[in-house]
């Protein structure tokens, strides 16, 4: 399945003068199935912020689809499909499971008040 990486920046917040304050630029998007997904694997302590985010991305842009995915989804999903060894090596990598923290979904915007805001993106293809 093919994959990018943070390829869309969605502003969802503006000052009075209309300049992007708040965006928010889902973890991966999923072409074949338009779908965009957001990880709260790093930082459950973010995930009240994230939540609050992803709200308005629904408010704002209801045609976009996007799941998020929290640290017991992620840990389900590379149980069921034998990726035991990754959760122990990440989190004997990061002390528990999560990092610092870096990524939080904190995008620039132009301003416009449009979805799918191009910004720098990584691709793959994931078997």
């Amino acid at each position: 399945m093919s994959w990018r990486y943070e390829p869309d920046v969605f502003p969802i917040s503006w000052n009075p003068s209309g300049a992007v304050v708040e965006s928010f630029a889902p973890d991966f998007y999923l072409p074949e199935l338009d779908l965009y997904v957001e990880l709260t694997t790093l930082r459950q302590t973010l995930v009240r912020k994230k939540n609050r985010k992803l709200r308005l991305l629904r408010q704002l842009y209801p045609e976009i689809r996007i799941k998020l995915l929290y640290a017991r989804d992620f840990e389900a999903l590379m149980v069921k499909y034998g990726r035991v060894d990754f959760l122990i090596e990440m989190n004997g990598a990061n002390g528990n499971n999560g990092n610092n923290g870096n990524g939080n979904g904190h995008g620039n915007g132009n301003g416009a008040k449009r979805a799918r805001q191009p910004s720098p993106a990584r691709e793959g293809v994931t078997p």
